[in-house]
């Protein structure tokens, strides 16, 4: 199933973007963030975003930035643990 450790790590960045995503994407809609979905993405999601709300300040009050560049970071972190374990394990 998976030939590596890159492959497992990307496929588990992969899982925690659609997350996010999916968590954002409740936020459109009324009371969808109530939810036993929404809950449960919210604990899983929310301390990851937490972190880039602290530094990046909603626009105009009402566009929140911080999980696009939540999932830039994600996206990056993984990369480099990917070069890092395959530098360490040829």
């Amino acid at each position: 199933m998976f030939n590596s450790v890159g492959d497992v790590i990307g496929t588990l960045q992969s899982i925690y973007s659609f997350m996010i995503i999916g968590y954002v994407l409740l936020s459109w809609l009324p009371n969808a963030r109530e939810s036993f979905i929404g809950v449960f993405l919210a604990k899983l999601v929310e301390p990851y975003l937490g972190i880039f709300r602290r530094f990046i300040p909603p626009i105009g009050g009402m566009l929140d930035l911080s999980p696009i560049i939540a999932l830039f970071a994600l996206r990056f972190v993984a990369m480099g643990l990917v070069a890092v374990i395959e530098f360490l394990i040829p």
